[in-house]
């Protein structure tokens, strides 16, 4: 994914069609996000830059409970994308 912010837009939407409101607030996050998973509540930190948005949201998405039946077809496809990211960048570190 391309750090532009077309794909962080792509991110936001994703989020918001599952429910999630994405915030950008000022806070001392040791990961540089919260989670409010009850109030479906994204945090981050608002002084991150494009790239470090789209990596976080990137970490975030895949640790959601996602129903992807809700999805479009664009953000499911996003959704895929990001979660194949998040398998290969798993079974790189497994292989370390």
């Amino acid at each position: 994914m391309k750090y532009t912010q077309t794909s962080l837009d792509k991110l936001e939407n994703l989020l918001d069609e599952l429910e999630y409101v994405v915030r950008y607030e000022r806070g001392t996050f040791q990961s540089g996000y919260c989670i409010l998973e009850q109030k479906k509540v994204v945090v981050l930190n608002k002084f991150l830059q494009m790239e470090g948005r789209i990596n976080t949201l990137m970490d975030i998405i895949p640790q959601l409970n996602v129903n992807i039946e809700f999805l479009t077809p664009e953000s499911r496809k996003v959704y895929d994308d990001v979660i194949q990211r998040q398998e290969a960048a798993d079974a790189d570190s497994n292989s370390k």
